[in-house]
């Protein structure tokens, strides 16, 4: 029994949440449906953990779906590369929901609120069903599934904020124009190889030269993807949904979505296409390289700018997807690790950073802007301690998470592209302390707008935020999990052997 329970963890890890959340969504008690979906993302996140110890004794695992063997069926994937997005999906997805149980029923109806935990565990399934698949039409449904839910649970902010309908609609539109840029190349592929498994395909490619299917196939998939990913400037649609979304959902998104087509990108560039070689090459030093930069002043410029926080948060997730893809663009083994590694870090960082801000939303029952903002930190001592650590580490300053993604980052760099683009790198970072200090002063050294108003910090809404700060300094003292794994997923990536 417990033998089929290990051969099936591939599939029940993507199962577990997608029928739970057919079943959440008729549960009429909101209460009832927080428990079941915390139970579910709880048993997820095992079902990773079991996964992750499986990896770690075979390398691999392929997991054939209806017992059809690939390449004809549909093949699940679950690697040194995979378990990484796999563990940050499951493992925020549990955190995001333990701190939804006090913020959601604050900002939605009664009646939304099991409606919402179907389309959370639904998001959740098809972004771990995204990261797991091998068949690239597979992949593509899932990308399906994880958006529609997405667009969704965006558009349940309406009833605090209008906006959040317009920011599901562009999410909707643009992300649609991203998975048919996808699928376009998908059929394209599918015309000169014959096969939608991914590794028959790169075994086909091998064997054929560049053409201009071929090229026209590979520019469509990449194009869709950093749609997805919200990389620069193709990052339109993030601001608005990360800013409307109700809070839980902000700090699921932002820590989870844009990490999965992340993923997928560095999958397509370093395994899918890894035989042509020169398309490949030509597009990290020419285009990505480059709108990373980019993306690193263009996102901290843009949050230095903005009041209201969860945009200017949004906006700082642009500069951190371009030092993500910055590091893929060097494309040497200690480049893609620090991508990866900074890919989990700020799934920590970005996670803690909004889950303070919507307690402080919570506490003062207004959207936050700076000018709100005043004089807070004093009032909600536990929150504003938990902001100062992940607000550290976003900035990269030692005994943090963030630091470690900073420093592999740069050292890749120096070793590969020179002084240049370190320096880059730690121009970007320091801008970056203009808006935290900007955050930072308003909370400790601006006077309380309201001297009456008093705020009782809750246990169950920083039990969350207490436990992924940790994580921030855990890992900012002890990175070795993270970059032991994100080492194992390069060399896998660029097919070097340890």
């Amino acid at each position: 029994m417990i033998d089929i329970f290990i051969n099936n963890l591939p599939i029940l890890i993507v199962t577990v949440p997608l029928m739970m959340s057919l079943f959440v969504v008729l549960v009429t008690n909101s209460h009832l449906s927080f428990l079941l979906t915390l139970a579910t993302t709880f048993i997820t996140f095992l079902i990773a953990i079991l996964l992750y110890q499986e990896v770690q004794s075979y390398s691999s695992i392929s997991y054939a779906l209806g017992n059809w063997l690939p390449p004809l069926g549909i093949e699940y994937i679950i690697d040194h590369v995979s378990i990484i997005p796999i563990i940050i999906i499951s493992g925020i997805g549990f955190l995001a929901t333990l701190f939804a149980y006090k913020i959601m029923p604050s900002e939605l109806s009664d009646s939304s609120i099991s409606k919402t935990y179907g389309l959370w565990l639904l998001a959740i399934s098809g972004l771990i069903g995204l990261v797991t698949t091998g068949d690239a039409f597979n992949l593509f449904v899932f990308l399906e599934i994880s958006s529609l839910a997405s667009v969704a649970l965006v558009a349940m902010g309406a009833k605090q904020d209008r906006q959040a309908l317009i920011a599901a609609y562009n999410y909707l539109i643009i992300g649609a124009v991203g998975a048919t840029f996808y699928v376009i190349g998908v059929g394209l592929l599918y015309a000169i190889t014959g096969t939608l498994n991914l590794a028959d395909i790169t075994s086909k490619l091998a064997l054929m030269e560049d053409n201009r299917a071929l090229i026209a196939g590979f520019g469509f998939m990449v194009v869709g993807i950093m749609i997805k990913a919200a990389v620069f400037p193709l990052h339109i649609w993030l601001p608005r949904a990360y800013a409307y979304a109700p809070s839980a959902v902000s700090i699921l998104l932002a820590a989870t979505a844009t990490k999965a087509s992340l993923y997928i990108l560095a999958r397509i560039l370093f395994s899918v296409f890894l035989p042509s070689e020169n398309i490949v090459s030509f597009t990290l030093t020419y285009i990505i390289l480059p709108l990373s930069v980019f993306a690193m002043f263009a996102g901290t410029i843009m949050a230095i700018y903005e009041k209201d926080i969860k945009r200017l948060l949004a906006h700082s997730s642009i500069a951190q997807i371009g030092y993500i893809t910055l590091a893929f663009s060097i494309g040497t083994k200690s480049s893609v690790a620090a991508g990866f590694i900074h890919m989990s870090n700020h799934a920590l960082i970005k996670g803690g950073l909004f889950m303070a801000i919507t307690s402080i939303s919570y506490y003062i029952q207004k959207r936050v802007t700076i000018e709100n903002l005043s004089g807070l930190g004093k009032a909600m001592p536990i929150t504003f301690c938990c902001f100062i650590i992940c607000s550290l580490s976003l900035a990269g300053l030692p005994l943090t998470a963030g630091f470690v993604s900073k420093l592999y980052l740069i050292k890749s760099a120096i070793s590969s592209e020179g002084l240049w683009l370190s320096f880059m790198i730690l121009f970007s970072s320091a801008l970056s302390l203009i808006y935290l200090w900007k955050m930072i002063e308003a909370l400790w050294l601006s006077p309380l707008n309201n001297q009456d108003i008093k705020i009782k910090e809750k246990p169950v809404i920083y039990t969350s935020l207490l436990l992924i700060t940790f994580l921030n300094i855990y890992f900012g003292l002890d990175a070795s999990l993270i970059v032991n794994s994100s080492f194992n997923a390069s060399n896998l990536l660029l097919g070097i052997n340890k």
